[in-house]
């Protein structure tokens, strides 16, 4: 195996191409969780993986808390199911937590301090419900708590990792939270080695062909959990020694053989993210320009598993503009391809859609 067929393999396993799911639920089930700071990428990255999906659709599964958006895995936004939060949370909680620990003490927000902001979030969310950031800022506040200097989202943060909130209802086109024994409140309870297994089910089948340092970045575990994590299915996958790393995948993994296709991924999608190596998909030579210096994972052109190029969308009332930034020339076939793709992009946000073309193009 070839790494762009790697690359070709992780479309179809990652159900970009291929997909049977029908709900946003079943989708982020299968794919364990989805990175999901950009929440209207995220929305995206969910709808490509989804029959007849729109932008409503994505946003109504989220407001029926059938996923919810909460801080799991790595110290960062993800979408999780609902039913999956709670044995998540207990499974890396720990590792985000000792994370933190130094950022918490330059920010002064004391172990006593985050016991006090979590019984004022927890008692406003009781009262109304569901709160936006603003909020409960207002209520932490009146308590005499500093909120600024990113005060605010690491007491928000410390209330997620301790099970106290999580995401609520879009209100007034701003997020809110709310109290998580509301959203979700049936526990799934579930040992640590069940649930190092499933995690490492769920990764190793939808990301697959993968490694054990791809599975270690992705699910924030220890060297040792992973490890485990990964002895604990083994009897479940094969592997694959591709230039000295040993790949791991389901044993009926899916290949994706039709190699002339052109996908629009959004930012912080997990077709790159996912993995602590993106060789196989993105050249050392373009990830500056797909990944900036602090992090930041920009909209992809993926062309026959590579990605080649960025993306730009501009929303107005009734239509879309996007506009393309390809790295290197391209034949006419890409542009017929290109047409093609965005016209998913069309019926998932409902509106008109104007592309704007490079000089690559």
């Amino acid at each position: 195996m070839t790494l762009n067929e790697i690359s070709n393999c992780r479309i179809v396993n990652q159900k970009i191409v291929g997909t049977a799911f029908k709900t946003a639920k079943e989708l982020v089930g299968w794919m364990g969780a989805m990175q999901a700071q950009d929440y209207s990428m995220a929305k995206l990255a969910i709808g490509i993986r989804v029959l007849n999906s729109t932008e409503e659709k994505i946003e109504s599964a989220f407001n029926n808390a059938e996923i919810l958006r909460t801080h799991v895995l790595r110290p960062t936004w993800h979408f999780v199911p609902a039913e999956d939060i709670y044995w998540m949370l207990d499974l890396t909680v720990r590792r985000i937590k000792s994370s933190m620990t130094s950022r918490l003490r330059q920010l002064e927000l004391t172990p006593e301090l985050l016991t006090k902001s979590n019984s004022i979030i927890e008692t406003a969310l009781t009262r109304d419900k569901y709160l936006t950031r603003e909020e409960l800022a207002t209520e932490l506040n009146k308590a005499h708590i500093n909120v600024a200097d990113n005060r605010l989202s690491h007491l928000l943060i410390q209330a997620e990792l301790e099970g106290i909130v999580c995401s609520g209802p879009i209100k007034a086109k701003k997020q809110t939270y709310a109290l998580l024994y509301d959203r979700v409140p049936n526990k799934k309870i579930i040992t640590r080695d069940e649930a190092l297994a499933e995690l490492a089910k769920r990764y190793f089948t939808s990301h697959c062909p993968a490694t054990l340092k791809d599975f270690i970045w992705w699910s924030g575990l220890s060297a040792t959990e992973a490890v485990y994590a990964l002895e604990l299915i083994k009897p479940t996958l094969i592997s694959e020694t591709i230039n000295s790393e040993k790949y791991w995948m389901k044993n009926s993994f899916s290949e994706y053989k039709n190699n002339t296709s052109v996908h629009f991924l959004p930012a912080f999608d997990e077709f790159l993210i996912s993995y602590r190596d993106r060789s196989a998909s993105l050249s050392l030579t373009d990830n500056k320009k797909a990944v900036s210096d602090n992090g930041i994972f920009r909209p992809v052109i993926v062309l026959n598993g590579q990605v080649v190029g960025l993306w730009k969308r501009t929303s107005k009332k009734d239509k879309i503009i996007i506009e393309t930034d390809f790295f290197q020339m391209q034949d006419k076939g890409t542009k017929v391809l290109v047409e093609k793709s965005t016209l998913f992009l069309t019926h998932f946000y409902r509106k008109t859609l104007d592309l704007i073309c490079d000089d690559n193009l």
